[in-house]
């Protein structure tokens, strides 16, 4: 395979992140990771649909979370009913929060999950996870107690206005981050995908991410996929064609004990990338679920298991102490 293969952009990156990348700890959870800041790849979606070979990626989970965010949902209970588990941390953890006040019974992570599957009362009580992207794109809260779709609105702008050079949507909302939050408020998940930015030229929509803080070896691959799905289903409700998806990093790492995984995929060569087709009776946004997309020729080396660090947000010694034991 010849090394200009679109891939090799992100196993290049990987590779320097393994070279160079500064040692840091996540003073939450106390998690390492090896960092570089502001790096840049892109793809062009004509040369193939980048869901990366190296290893086999999650792509039912890439398709669900996806419809998730584009609905407008915050509720873990629809990827849950649907075996897709990347989420279930974090409403788990806002569940510890109340358990260690002594508001809500024990329950382990596994009882937790079964029951947000099997109860909707408790699903819908317990599922719920505020200000996170869903509700962000779709539903962002503003005076009044009105809310803003920025969704519907970059469709919107950019059939009215092809040349519009501000058709951005915003996932950083600093009322509910971080200590910027009232501490009732304030959000458990850490927004890391924060703003994406569409543009047509000549025809063609491209799509570029900004992504303050990426983890290099799970979840780059899952996002660099959903963008790209993303960006050609923005492309067709818009009448365009698909260009780019071109992704900024911020500070983008690699985990420690994710170090030796990397290393076995890094001497993968890439395969043929997979083309998707979705379906022509996507036409507005609300016309997009996951059966109206389809993979094909999809041939991925095997996938290389990891264990996923819930880090990031506002993290209680609780948490802490429940993370480490994780590890």
């Amino acid at each position: 395979m010849q090394k200009d293969h679109p891939e090799y952009q992100y196993l290049n990156l990987m590779q320097e992140i393994l070279d160079n990348g500064v040692r840091q700890e996540d003073k939450g959870t106390g998690d390492v990771t090896y960092s570089l800041f502001g790096r840049q790849i892109r793809f062009n979606l004509s040369e193939g649909f980048p869901l990366l070979t190296t290893k086999k990626t999650y792509w039912k989970g890439i398709l669900h979370e996806l419809y998730w965010f584009m609905s407008g949902q915050s509720n873990i209970k629809y990827l849950v009913d649907n075996k897709v588990h990347i989420w279930d941390d974090y409403p788990y953890r806002i569940y510890r929060e109340k358990m260690a006040k002594g508001l809500m019974p024990e329950m382990t992570k596994e009882e937790f999950i079964a029951k947000i599957e099997n109860d909707a009362e408790f699903a819908k009580q317990h599922g719920e996870l505020p200000k996170i992207y869903g509700e962000l794109w779709r539903r962002w809260p503003a005076k009044n107690g009105r809310t803003v779709d920025q969704l519907q609105w970059l469709v919107n702008d950019l059939r009215k206005d092809p040349d519009a050079h501000n058709a951005l949507v915003n996932s950083w909302n600093p009322e509910y981050l971080y200590e910027m939050a009232l501490p009732e408020e304030a959000c458990r998940f850490p927004i890391c995908h924060n703003m994406y930015q569409a543009n047509v030229k000549n025809g063609k929509l491209s799509l570029q991410l900004y992504q303050r803080s990426a983890d290099i070896f799970l979840g780059v691959p899952f996002n660099i996929a959903s963008y790209a799905l993303l960006a050609i289903i923005l492309a067709q409700v818009t009448g365009n064609q698909p260009g780019e998806f071109v992704h900024t990093f911020g500070d983008v790492h690699i985990y420690e004990n994710h170090r030796e995984q990397a290393k076995e995929q890094l001497t993968r060569k890439p395969r043929p990338l997979p083309t998707v087709k979705l379906d022509p009776s996507v036409k507005e946004l609300g016309d997009f679920t996951p059966a109206k997309v389809e993979l094909l020729n999809y041939d991925p080396y095997p996938p290389i298991k990891a264990e996923m660090a819930v880090v990031g947000g506002i993290v209680d010694e609780n948490w802490k102490k429940y993370a480490q034991s994780k590890s």
